[in-house]
């Protein structure tokens, strides 16, 4: 019998980008289809969000019914994975003893809400020192900008990291709104960014860490954590 992953999955709560009143939050695709990659494969997956409650879902992340991904159409029929991201759990509280892998899907609504939590920075940082698969795509990785290894030391530093590259920000329209630019970031951090061809599958996994580039990537990284799940056990 298959081992029983649990995987912590962990969403933005924040709707608006900066003052500009434009709606944002979560892209839809960067949840849904790892989501059911990782149901599928038989993990139980948790859905938390930074303040609990309903998940904005970014707007422009969904099309009219038959226009979608294949994961965002199944997400429409499902009535208890809606309700999940209408209902998510507040981070505070949950500890990474209790899961396998924390994930952080992306939108932009992460580049506000992601790096400004000390709790967030901490749960992550504990569930490295703990030995678990820490995962993100696109802007998710905005959640690890404040993450720390056991040494102390930023979780990306001199590790392989993929994530929403500066021009991507400019081809979306948005390097003028979010507060920073992601790539710039990871850089100045002493990551090793990687990226592959604008809005194309790009991931890489180094060692328990496990990053994306952009929506399109969505599925590949979903395979690199169950891959590195499988590895640990």
């Amino acid at each position: 019998m298959s081992p029983v992953f649990k995987i912590l999955v962990i969403l933005t709560s924040h709707a608006t980008a900066g003052t500009s009143g434009q709606s944002t939050g979560l892209w839809l695709e960067e949840f849904t289809t790892p989501y059911y990659a990782f149901v599928d494969a038989g993990a139980q997956v948790e859905v938390a969000s930074i303040a609990g409650g309903q998940v904005p879902v970014d707007p422009h992340s969904i099309e009219a019914v038959g226009k979608n991904p294949a994961s965002v159409e199944r997400y429409l029929q499902d009535e208890a994975l809606r309700t999940r991201l209408a209902t998510s759990i507040k981070i505070d509280g949950l500890a990474a003893a209790d899961y396998d892998a924390v994930f952080m899907p992306g939108g932009h609504g992460t580049m506000w809400d992601l790096p400004t939590s000390d709790t967030l920075a901490r749960l992550v940082s504990t569930a490295w020192g703990e030995g678990k698969i820490v995962a993100a795509v696109c802007h998710g990785p905005a959640g690890l900008v404040n993450a720390k290894d056991e040494k102390g030391q930023p979780l990306v530093a001199g590790r392989r990291v993929a994530a929403f590259s500066n021009t991507e920000e400019v081809a979306a329209g948005m390097d003028k709104s979010v507060p920073f630019a992601l790539e710039t970031r990871i850089r100045a951090l002493g990551a090793h960014y990687e990226s592959g061809p604008d809005f194309q599958p790009f991931a890489v996994r180094d060692g328990r860490l496990v990053t994306g580039q952009n929506p399109a990537s969505s599925a590949k990284v979903a395979e690199l954590v169950l891959q590195a799940l499988r590895e640990a056990r």
